[in-house]
Parts: C-alpha cells; sequence; structure tokens
C-alpha cells in the first residue's frame, strides 16, 4: 500500500474552482460552503495561494476541507481510516490531473514520492 503525502511545490489542491466540485454541499457543512465559495478568486485559485512561491499563505490556519488528514475524511467523505492513503492518493492525481494534466512534472512527482509498498 502506498502512504498518501503532500508533495511541495504543486498546490493542486488550492485550485478551488466550484465548477470543478459540484458535489461540495454533500460535504461541507453550510458554514463550509459560504467560506469555501468565500476563498475562490481569480482563475479559481484560492485567495490565500501564493501562485509565485507555489504554497500557502494561511497554511497554519487553514479549514479544516484544506486539510488531508484521516480524521477529517472520514468526517467529510465517511472513509474509513484504513482506506484513507488509497482515497486520498486518488483525490491528489485526479486534481493535479485536472489543474495540470496528465503529463505534467507535477504528476509525475506526486506519482514518484508515492510508490506502491512492496
Amino acid at each position: 500500500m502506498a502512504l498518501w503525502q503532500c508533495i511541495e511545490n504543486c498546490g493542486a489542491c488550492c485550485h478551488l474552482d466550484p465548477g470543478d466540485r459540484p458535489d461540495l454541499a454533500t460535504y461541507l457543512t453550510p458554514e463550509e460552503l459560504t467560506l469555501y465559495l468565500s476563498l475562490v478568486g481569480e482563475g479559481g485559485w484560492c485567495k490565500h495561494y501564493d501562485k509565485e512561491r507555489r504554497n500557502c499563505q494561511i497554511y497554519a490556519d487553514r479549514p479544516r476541507f484544506c486539510r488531508v488528514r484521516p480524521d477529517t475524511f472520514a468526517q467529510m467523505y465517511d472513509i474509513p481510516m484504513e482506506d484513507f492513503h488509497d482515497f486520498a492518493i486518488d483525490c491528489c492525481e485526479q486534481q493535479i490531473t485536472g489543474v495540470y494534466g496528465a503529463n505534467s512534472p507535477e504528476l509525475k512527482r506526486y506519482i514518484a514520492a508515492t510508490p506502491e509498498e512492496s
């Protein structure tokens, strides 16, 4: 089983375009949905994402829905703890592909960082 991890200089998860996530209301509370929509800035990017540095300017204080953790995924998506890594990896691969493309350096770096363990 591969272990999920975040890779630096990616930021694909900071692309918040609600058109790409039509089911937001199914896993966000009404308050979180309002907050989420308030964070969407130019081009669908989070207004707290520094595109030049490719990092989050509020990382330590980011909302719950921005935290990729087993407990958060269990609450939001009803994902059992034992399925967290596979689910999170799949989410990241889909998001990176959607934002940067299937042949992007970001996706290649992500796949290299999350190899299947023997």
